[in-house]
């Protein structure tokens, strides 16, 4: 799917529309396990990764250490649902894959928390949601270290 750079309807074979959500979700247990800058990073390539995989598109992303947020926009035939667990899945395989060490702390392979939040934005809504979404750290008072542990 490709993203909309300006605010028009998505025309696809048999539909018309968007479909734009703004998702959250956490690592299992509420761990930080992105507080490094290269964990950060991997799990946005993964995240990124597997949106791509799948079709979604991905206007905002922001991982911060125990949760991350992230603006998206589906086809009309997917649910907010099944690309929370698309994502979700995928990404956390990913990210094992290029991170082993992880299943010290995650030896069932379960990355994320069962917990997601979804809500539905508009065109009139995106730029308000993407603000509170690039900033993050600041609402949160947090800065990344490059020397903690997992």
């Amino acid at each position: 799917m490709e993203i909309q750079t300006k605010f028009e309807y998505a025309h696809n074979a048999h539909s018309v529309g968007n479909s734009i959500w703004h998702m959250e979700w956490c690592p299992k247990y509420r761990y930080q396990m992105f507080r490094k800058f290269k964990y950060k990073n991997l799990i946005t390539a993964c995240i990124r990764k597997a949106a791509h995989e799948y079709g979604i598109g991905i206007r905002e992303l922001n991982v911060m250490p125990d949760h991350l947020h992230c603006i998206t926009e589906l086809s009309l035939t997917m649910t907010p649902s099944k690309a929370l667990h698309l994502l979700k899945g995928r990404s956390a395989y990913l990210f094992f894959r290029a991170h082993p060490q992880a299943r010290l702390r995650y030896p069932k392979g379960h990355l994320w928390s069962r917990g997601k939040f979804a809500s539905s934005i508009g065109f009139s809504d995106i730029g308000k949601t993407t603000s509170y979404i690039q900033n993050q750290e600041k609402h949160h008072g947090l800065t990344l270290t490059g020397n903690s542990t997992l």
